[in-house]
């Protein structure tokens, strides 16, 4: 947790140097994170802001799930409280990202369908997006000789998701830009920095050796907890949602059930896919929890020369496959929000219709794919 909340503080320092560089005089707290650093005319800022809010959302996410998992541990009321703040900030950050890669997905499977060997220029993601002033258009893609075998209802379909998703990644940005510089996100970056220094562990859980402060239990070398039971409860946890998948069906080449659904007028998302996202943060969080045994005993042992924990491919390969199956669910469901606007043409319609059948077969691939992985041989590299 101290390393995680160290580069948590440096990834914020990080935005605050580029966004300070990116628009200089912004006043705005969070070292130029304002609306200045979004006016028109001025310089793109670098791209390492970009990467910088991405280790922030993802120290943020380790930390959490780091918290989930051995919170009997911690102090309660501050994991208590450190929780929701830590999973605010990291869905936050995430909205921009998430949806410039959904339009770019769905771009992209739209020309793979339609015929097309070239695939459109993706449009800018992160805080590159803000020098683009409201209601200026988007610069037009290349074209290519190739455009014309986009059918009518594709290339109709495609301006319309590429309006629907740039909507709401602006939003996004600009939510993420206030937050940034909100009064919110300041105490939770300073008990971050307190974290760094001091873990607030729960002074009564040592019954060996009895109540001991904080800073003595959280130093190099001296782990007072068995961090070993709670995180064979979280593998445990992870066990039982996997049991109850049905991966004798994943893979499925047509899932009627699912396709109906999801173009029907109900909004809310298929049933089938909630298990597989719990079981998508179940893993994430088993990981976090092998990561800080490995951390754990690396501290013990003294052993400085490798500090990298051992990867277990299968969990690895696991996880690739539910964040493949991630996108393309809701991939789908943003194809089937657009096929319910009022008043589109019965071609753009039916595009949209075919581009949601593509990204449901894409998430059956994915099931496929993890329990195809999981039932191997847990295999570990150095």
């Amino acid at each position: 947790m101290r390393a995680q909340a160290t580069e948590f503080l440096r990834a914020l320092r990080r935005h605050r140097e580029s966004g300070a560089s990116g628009a200089s005089g912004a006043g705005a707290p969070g070292g130029g994170t304002g609306a200045g650093a979004s006016a028109p005319g001025r310089a793109a800022p670098p791209a390492d802001d970009v990467d910088a809010v991405r280790a922030l959302r993802r120290a943020a996410r380790r930390i959490s799930g780091t918290l989930h998992t051995f919170q009997p541990l911690l102090d309660a009321s501050w994991a208590e409280e450190m929780r929701p703040e830590l999973a605010w900030l990291s869905g936050t950050l995430a909205l921009e990202h998430a949806y410039a890669s959904r339009l770019e997905r769905l771009l992209q499977a739209l020309h793979r369908l339609s015929g097309s060997a070239v695939f459109p220029a993706p449009r800018p993601v992160g805080r590159a997006a803000a020098t683009v002033p409201a209601g200026v258009p988007a610069p037009a893609r290349p074209a290519s000789s190739d455009r014309g075998s986009l059918t009518v209802g594709a290339a109709k379909a495609g301006a319309l998701l590429d309006r629907q998703l740039t909507l709401a990644r602006t939003r996004a940005h600009s939510t993420a830009l206030q937050a940034l510089g909100s009064s919110r996100f300041h105490a939770v970056a300073d008990k971050v920095a307190l974290l760094a220094s001091e873990v607030p562990l729960r002074a009564t859980g040592r019954p060996d050796r009895g109540p001991a402060p904080a800073a003595s239990a959280s130093g190099p070398g001296t782990a007072p907890f068995d961090l070993r039971p709670l995180a064979a409860a979280a593998e445990e946890r992870l066990t039982d949602a996997v049991t109850a998948l049905p991966l004798v069906a994943a893979g499925s080449p047509y899932n009627a059930q699912a396709l109906v659904h999801g173009l029907s007028p109900d909004p809310a998302p298929h049933p089938q896919d909630a298990p597989w996202h719990q079981v998508r943060l179940l893993l994430r969080l088993h990981r976090y929890a092998l990561e800080a045994l490995a951390g754990a005993d690396t501290g013990n042992t003294g052993d400085t020369g490798d500090t990298e924990a051992a990867v277990d491919v299968r969990l690895l390969a696991a996880g690739e496959a539910l964040d493949r199956h991630r996108d393309a669910s809701e991939a789908a469901a943003a194809a089937a929000q657009a096929a319910r606007t009022p008043r589109i043409a019965p071609a753009t319609a039916y595009a949209l219709g075919v581009l949601h059948a593509d990204q449901r077969h894409e998430v059956e691939a994915a099931r496929y794919a993890f329990q195809h992985s999981w039932r191997k041989e847990p295999i570990r590299l150095p």
